[in-house]
């Protein structure tokens, strides 16, 4: 285990590597602020590793790994190629790929779950997959210890018994409740509609087209070139965390993927025509109760407006050693995400920080 009362060991190791990133042209200020402030920011937060990846203009313009994929080993992060525990940003990727269907006439958001997944039983109101998007179901969240859940699920239908039976917490649309399971029930219906099962759905329509060859399933037993060590803090010491098998929530938070992936997987959103301009507009609107609350999510994806007035959108993650943020700047044209492989890292400001190096107020 790794003593947070001597950082000192740790970072002097770190300094004896130069950093893997890469950027479209050399010589630009912003380039070196943006290193000097992720440096400082990294030095100071105790995360083990830590990647970073900014695009603009359609393009990854700037990215960096900081430490260690790997403590024992020695491996430093590289945000291209090092693949870490990406959480819940898979969920607008799920949106993503129900947008498609949406556009292809052939899922209709309205629509009872059971259409397509007939063996989910019926609550006491009719669930639709618009209500799973926005975390209006009334599906539940977590319970007792199933975060930290080591078993193994064949297929994506076998993972809902683990919720399926159970009650709604509250009738859909009455109240905004995020729920990781509600999106594993979206990966089901994505099935239902689509007639191939989850991951080949994804690996074939939203990973590889978008030139996301690093984004892939967490699998647990699986060798998995460039896969990091994952991470927590027990007080004063950063140890191993413990295994975990993400086999039951594939679409809401278990992949592993690169921060260039996920800047990748961003620009799309504003530059690419796989889905039409009137579904990604209701993909990003901000969805609200029956009684009219606003929620601050649309369907698959978080919106909020920072200090400085401006508009992100995007998604965060929260992993058994990983903790991730994803977020466009839309009127900028600007994607930035970090991934740490540590659970519960406070990324605070920095990436709003960061942003402002590369869109100057």
């Amino acid at each position: 285990m790794l003593k947070k009362k001597n950082p000192l060991l740790l970072i002097l190791l770190v300094l004896l590597y130069a950093p893997f990133g890469q950027v479209i042209a050399r010589g630009n200020d912003s380039f070196a602020q943006a290193h000097a402030l992720m440096q400082e920011f990294f030095t100071t937060s105790g995360s083990p590793g830590l990647a970073v990846s900014v695009g603009q203009g359609g393009n990854i313009v700037w990215s960096e790994g900081f430490g260690f994929a790997d403590v024992e080993q020695m491996v430093v992060v590289n945000p291209a190629q090092t693949l870490f525990r990406i959480g819940s940003t898979i969920k607008p990727m799920t949106a993503h790929a129900v947008a498609q269907l949406v556009d292809a006439g052939r899922l209709d958001l309205d629509a009872p779950i059971q259409t397509w997944v007939p063996d989910f039983p019926q609550k006491r109101a009719p669930v639709t997959t618009r209500n799973l998007l926005a975390h209006l179901s009334g599906i539940r969240h977590y319970g007792k210890d199933e975060f930290m859940s080591r078993d193994q699920y064949a297929t994506v239908t076998a993972g809902l018994v683990i919720f399926q039976d159970d009650p709604l917490v509250n009738l859909p649309g009455e109240a905004y409740g995020y729920s990781s399971y509600g999106y594993n029930l979206i990966s089901a219906v994505i099935e239902g509609v689509s007639g191939q099962d989850y991951l080949t759905y994804m690996n074939a329509n939203v990973f590889i087209p978008l030139g996301m060859d690093n984004t892939v399933p967490d699998y647990l037993g699986h060798i998995i070139p460039g896969r990091g060590r994952y991470y927590y803090r027990q007080q004063d010491n950063v140890l191993n965390a413990p295994e975990v098998d993400n086999s039951y929530k594939w679409a809401s938070g278990g992949y592993i993927g690169t921060s260039d992936d996920l800047v990748r997987f961003g620009l799309a959103q504003l530059t690419t025509g796989s889905i039409s301009k009137t579904t990604h507009e209701i993909f990003w609107t901000e969805q609200t109760t029956n009684a009219g609350e606003k929620t601050g999510y649309g369907l698959g994806w978080r919106i909020t407006i920072d200090e400085n007035g401006h508009k992100w959108i995007g998604h965060g993650g929260g992993s058994v050693g990983g903790t991730t943020q994803f977020w466009i700047r839309p009127d900028d044209g600007l994607v930035i995400a970090m991934i740490s492989n540590m659970s519960q890292f406070d990324f605070g400001k920095i990436l709003i920080s960061l942003g402002e190096v590369f869109v100057p107020e």
